[in-house]
């Protein structure tokens, strides 16, 4: 089985979100795992996708993803 890239991460990171974060962390965890296998320095959301597109929703998104070492920044949509 090969190891999941950023994009195919991400979009396990917001089928998690819409399930009401089941296995976020492990979710989290293979994100960061294909952030530096790619070399890629931070993850790219689009705040469209998320459950609660606030800017307290996302603060709160990039707080719980930098504490366990994703930094998160969201795309101009």
């Amino acid at each position: 089985m090969s190891e999941p890239t950023v994009s195919e991460a991400t979009d396990r990171i917001y089928a998690s979100l819409q399930s009401n974060n089941a296995d976020i962390d492990l979710h989290i965890a293979t994100l960061k795992a294909a952030l530096k296998r790619e070399g890629v320095k931070e993850a790219v959301f689009d705040p469209a996708r998320l459950v609660q597109n606030n800017r307290s929703g996302r603060k709160l998104m990039q707080a719980y993803f930098r504490q366990r070492g994703v930094s998160v920044t969201f795309s101009a949509e």
